[in-house]
């Protein structure tokens, strides 16, 4: 049980930028207390990629070496819980959880990341993470030169395959009904050996979220080995918009080079404002948030 109840700043989201931003604040000697529900994103991802010193380690793993370490700075005090109402006060903010316990602190940070939004293809979710992949940066080098499937339309698809294609050429653009490439994109694919398939999905042959076929409703499939899907996302955490954050037009926090929100006090980090989701990213950009909301902390107390 937490006894203390006022902090200088409460972390809302305790994964990769959350806990990175901790480090930071923990370190600067701030009171701080990270609330945390267990549910990151990536929690279905095997392995992660492009993060140097854990270049192919477990997400799980890393989040809990990366919490150890935080532990170690004893003004961070950390609560496993959901938190549910988000309230501006007079002298900062106060943060009520599910189970009834309220805290308050100066500052907040939001590092809630994102929520995606699967379509409704029998297998995808359960492959998502596993063989249906959203960045090739994280996972296209353990599948290049495979047989590989893009689910995506129009600019968005032709510019998806066009980057897919430098990790393989075995590869083909399901849009998943009436093609919306134009003429000269499709021209430009064509070239390029890429083909389109416009037949609607059914489902996906999987074992254990390893894709095998890709099924279409005219009840012909395809096997490959990997998918690229970038499915569309909101926000896992709702409180910066009761708050009265602003968000950009696609729907992540909106920030300054300072990771300050449109509210005075607020700031946000990790997947909830990076639109090229990494590990790495996560973190880099939590360590700033937290300094920043340190060098906020410490211009406030010169007045």
């Amino acid at each position: 049980m937490i006894e203390q109840k006022d902090f200088e700043v409460i972390i809302i989201g305790g994964s990769y930028s959350g806990l990175s931003a901790a480090m930071s604040l923990g370190r600067s000697l701030r009171q701080v207390l990270v609330i945390d529900s267990g549910l990151p994103c990536n929690r279905q991802t095997p392995y992660s990629h492009n993060f140097i010193t854990h270049d192919g380690e477990k997400p799980a793993v890393i989040s809990a070496k990366a919490k150890l370490q935080v532990d170690f700075y004893n003004t961070v005090q950390f609560y496993n819980g959901l938190a549910i109402s988000a309230t501006k006060t007079e002298n900062g903010f106060e943060i009520k959880t599910e189970s009834g316990l309220s805290f308050t602190s100066r500052k907040v940070l939001f590092a809630t990341g994102v929520k995606d939004l699967l379509p409704e293809i029998m297998g995808f979710a359960e492959c998502w993470g596993i063989s249906v992949l959203h960045c090739p940066y994280c996972h296209g080098y353990e599948v290049k030169k495979e047989k590989t499937a893009i689910i995506a339309n129009g600019e968005m698809g032709f510019e998806f395959a066009k980057l897919i294609s430098n990790w393989t050429k075995d590869l083909r653009v399901l849009t998943n009904g009436k093609s919306t490439l134009s003429d000269h994109e499709t021209q430009i694919l064509k070239d390029h050996k890429i083909e389109i398939i416009e037949d609607e999905i059914d489902s996906f042959e999987h074992e254990n979220g390893k894709i095998q076929n890709i099924v279409f409703k005219k009840q012909s499939k395809i096997a490959v080995k990997a998918i690229y899907s970038r499915s569309p996302f909101e926000q896992h955490c709702h409180l910066p918009e009761v708050l009265g954050c602003e968000l950009t037009q696609q729907g992540l926090l909106k920030v300054d080079a300072f990771q300050k929100t449109n509210i005075t006090g607020v700031f946000a980090s990790g997947d909830s404002v990076i639109q090229a989701r990494s590990v790495a990213m996560a973190v880099s950009s939590g360590s700033f948030a937290g300094a920043m909301i340190n060098k906020e902390l410490i211009d406030e107390s010169f007045g």
